[in-house]
């Protein structure tokens, strides 16, 4: 019984992951960055699916005027709930960097 005990204690203590869909908290067309946000509870640990913050981003950049968007540096977790000294909800910002131009399709053509 005691070796059961020890033997589940780590899969208790590690939480449980948990998929987040970030949402955009900030995009610039005049620095081409677009940040994503999504929030992590405490002892929670979140990730985020890549190919849908991609899409995410990209949609975004696109509405600005670029083409394509691309990771850029790393995550950046800021505490935004305190109780005492204890975090409980961590904001994690993602960044991209929106390239190339997007061009309109016309509808009519002058030849």
């Amino acid at each position: 019984m005691k070796t059961f005990i020890l033997a589940l204690l780590p899969l208790v203590l590690t939480g449980c992951t948990i998929t987040k869909q970030a949402q955009v908290s900030e995009a610039s067309a005049i620095t081409g960055v677009v940040r994503l946000t999504y929030n992590q509870a405490m002892l929670q640990t979140a990730r985020t699916d890549d190919y849908v913050s991609q899409g995410t981003a990209t949609k975004e950049c696109q509405r600005l005027g670029y083409a394509n968007a691309e990771a850029f540096g790393q995550p950046v977790s800021t505490c935004s709930v305190y109780a005492g000294s204890l975090c409980l909800n961590t904001k994690i910002t993602l960044a991209w960097q929106c390239h190339g131009v997007a061009v309109s399709p016309s509808t009519s053509f002058n030849y």
